[in-house]
């Protein structure tokens, strides 16, 4: 039980703290408003639920994954990668709230993107539970990128 106790204080403290940052910088303000927003996109309310799940499922991914490497090396690399995703996904909301530069953000998805597929590769051959569980990361941050996409094609262009 210690064994896994203090990793799962650690990565929800991560999560926590990437989440917190993330809204932060997140303004649901009169710019916000004034978007074209299409038909299908989510209430409000969704986000806060959904990122939540999302980042409780990726901390216990880290945590499963940490466990299961072999090597201080791929731990090492494991929290790298962990990081670089948490920085990605702050990064998208200070482009897209704080800049009001969707079209950076959407370019910036796919790094975000990119970094939740990577986490899922590196995971896999040693935890498959551990790649699960950040499926629903992938399949969330692939519709963001399509509604951020949908956004800029119904508001731009920025700048």
């Amino acid at each position: 039980m210690t064994r896994w106790l203090f990793p799962i204080l650690i990565a929800a403290f991560f999560a926590s703290a990437v989440a917190f940052l993330g809204a932060t910088v997140t303004d649901i303000g009169p710019w916000y408003r004034s978007l074209v927003l299409p038909r299908w996109a989510p209430p409000d309310a969704v986000y806060g639920i959904g990122w939540t799940i999302i980042y409780a499922l990726a901390a216990l991914a880290a945590v499963t994954g940490w466990h299961a490497t072999r090597t201080r090396q791929e731990a090492n690399r494991l929290i790298g990668l962990f990081a670089l995703n948490g920085f990605l996904n702050i990064l998208w909301s200070l482009l897209f709230f704080r800049f009001h530069r969707p079209d950076w953000a959407l370019f910036e998805v796919l790094l975000l993107w990119l970094s939740v597929g990577s986490l899922i590769l590196v995971t896999w051959p040693r935890s498959m539970a551990a790649a699960l569980m950040l499926v629903p990361y992938i399949c969330w941050v692939t519709f963001a990128g399509y509604l951020n996409m949908t956004i800029v094609r119904l508001n731009g262009p920025f700048g």
